[in-house]
């Protein structure tokens, strides 16, 4: 007997599990298959008080800071590599105080969500020690007191208890309550299968109470059962699955289609001020209500100029700057 359907719109699963003032987790690289169908949707039901994580990011928490969405991040990066080295309204909102933000080393960060997927509290490194990510806090101690969902301190450093005169940096784990990943398929009882690099997919996914997944192709159950070894996360992890061809759109899906230069440095201007900014949000997120009409807005015949040759795993001659 097959497992109850998980199959949603964007609109009911984004609805239905995040919250107001949840921690919410971003999967994907920086242009490298980011939710954005699912982003665009909390955009549209303006989501507040957001706490962000998610590690190496892109312009999709952009939009969130942007769209006013976010209260606090936590972050190792964020750009659109190779169009914007730090994304605009990311740094206009940290440098006016609209955001609370904390920096982590990229390696530090995804350890920590590793640990989390574990369902540890903290994970002991040494990586951040001797830099100054060590020695400088981006949320202080006092402030952090006044945010539940934030641990009272950035880490302890102790002495390593089994190599004496040695020491560990003690990085808290998130407490994260939504992951939005985007994946190439994915089954109704919520089985996946991501092609390519899975960065740090499965950890956030595995640690969050609730995982809404976007998949470029959804097939049958039996379909995704009879090869088990291609498949990456159980449906045991997964709450909701939205059906969102080009839901990575702009970012690049390995084996589907490329990232879009085009789009990239339209954003890229357009983030420069909150009014360029916000005339965007309302002719890409308001004004196309459903992930449908966001496709038809760029156009079929751009969407598949973009498509990746087989056999190449990218767009061979696509315009990148």
């Amino acid at each position: 007997m097959n497992a109850p359907s998980k199959v949603m719109t964007a609109e009911q699963a984004v609805s239905h599990f995040v919250q107001d003032g949840d921690c919410l987790a971003l999967g994907g690289f920086v242009t490298n298959r980011r939710p954005y169908a699912l982003v665009r949707e909390i955009i549209r039901q303006r989501k507040r008080k957001l706490y962000l994580e998610g590690g190496p990011s892109g312009g999709d928490m952009d939009m969130l800071i942007g769209a006013g969405c976010v209260e606090i991040m936590m972050v190792s990066y964020i750009a659109n590599s190779g169009y914007t080295m730090v994304c605009r309204r990311f740094r206009d909102a940290v440098e006016n105080g609209r955001i609370l933000f904390d920096d982590y080393s990229l390696d530090v960060q995804t350890i920590a969500y590793h640990g989390a997927a574990l369902g540890l509290s903290y994970v002991p490194v040494k990586n951040m020690l001797g830099s100054d990510l060590a020695d400088v806090w981006g949320i202080s101690a006092e402030e952090r007191k006044k945010h539940p969902k934030l641990p009272n301190q950035k880490f302890v450093i102790r002495e390593d208890p089994f190599h004496p005169g040695s020491q560990v940096c003690c990085v808290p784990t998130p407490q994260i309550d939504v992951a939005c990943i985007h994946v190439q398929e994915a089954s109704p009882d919520g089985t996946c299968c991501i092609e390519g690099a899975q960065f740090q997919d499965l950890d956030i996914a595995m640690a969050a109470r609730h995982t809404i997944v976007s998949c470029e192709r959804l097939v049958s159950d039996e379909e995704m059962h009879r090869h088990p070894e291609r498949n990456t996360l159980t449906g045991l992890c997964v709450d909701a699955v939205v059906p969102a061809a080009y839901g990575a759109h702009p970012s690049q899906c390995f084996g589907c289609y490329d990232y879009d230069s085009t789009f990239y440095l339209c954003y890229d201007k357009v983030s420069r001020t909150q009014e360029d900014f916000d005339a965007f949000i309302r002719e890409y997120v308001d004004e196309c209500p459903t992930h449908g009409d966001y496709l038809n807005k760029i156009g079929a015949e751009h969407l598949t100029s973009l498509c990746v040759q087989p056999g190449y795993g990218y767009r061979p001659g696509l315009k990148r700057r």
